[in-house]
């Protein structure tokens, strides 16, 4: 298993938004799952969960106390609470944001305003945790917290498995346009082939060149939430920075929003 990093903790952050650029905004954290009062737990710690939109007035109970802290610290301010999975430093960008809520001139919480720009993390769509760092790297790509190149370069270093074929070889199948495509995974967690047929493991990039011939496409955990499909080639050049990959396809499988 990879789990996520527990310093990606919920924050309350200062986003500025055009049309109340003017506004003051505040700071604080709060850590996933957190203990709310009166006993209750708000994994999200806002009302009406992911993409939830317009204004409305939240029961007390349910706000988190360090957006009430912060609220009685900073009178007349916009508390924003951002997405776990957003850990870096800087101002986050506005579909990182959950919502915000306005304290009053006397500290207390009053109107919570959702965001409809809001994209929810792999892990507010409730995704399995990541069984390592590829799987890890498509889900944040799939939901718009990493890059395709991200993604790429932990499959390129990664070690996989492949079923093999009759002719020794990694099983092919055919893809909806004709084009062979083999299914490979990176963790046990994926296989979903059945025990008694041989499986095999390579260095991704050794699959890569072994079947770059063919011109296949390489299906990676395939039963994933956030399944990966690339050329072969792909995993043959530069994946960091200076690499082509506009040709990665994501196809993250989930009822949640995705970029």
């Amino acid at each position: 298993m990879a789990p996520r990093s527990d310093h990606r903790r919920r924050r309350a952050y200062a986003v500025r938004r055009s049309r109340l650029r003017t506004e003051p905004r505040v700071q604080v954290e709060i850590r996933p799952g957190e203990r709310q009062v009166g006993g209750q737990d708000a994994p999200l710690g806002v009302p009406g969960g992911p993409g939830a939109g317009g204004a409305e007035v939240v029961d007390a109970a349910l706000v988190p106390d360090a957006v009430k802290d912060a609220a009685r610290r900073a009178p007349g301010h916009w508390v924003g609470i951002v997405d776990p999975e957003w850990a870096e430093e800087r101002t986050p960008p506005e579909w990182a944001v959950l919502g915000e809520w306005r304290s009053d001139e006397d500290g207390g919480v009053g109107e919570y305003r959702a965001n409809p720009a809001y994209r929810p993390s792999a892990r507010v769509l409730g995704w399995p945790e990541p069984t390592d760092p590829v799987d890890a790297a498509a889900q944040r790509a799939a939901t718009g917290y990493g890059s395709v190149e991200a993604a790429l370069e932990a499959l390129a270093e990664a070690e996989v498995t492949v079923v093999r074929g009759p002719d020794g070889g990694p099983l092919t199948a055919a893809g909806r346009d004709g084009a062979p495509v083999v299914l490979l995974f990176t963790s046990p967690t994926h296989e979903f082939m059945s025990s008694a047929l041989h499986h095999d493991s390579f260095p991704a990039r050794e699959l890569a060149r072994s079947v770059r011939p063919s011109g296949a496409l390489l299906m990676v955990n395939a039963g994933a939430s956030a399944p990966l499909l690339v050329p072969a080639d792909s995993l043959l050049g530069p994946v960091s920075g200076t690499g082509d990959h506009s040709s990665a396809e994501f196809r993250p499988h989930t009822t949640g929003r995705t970029p």
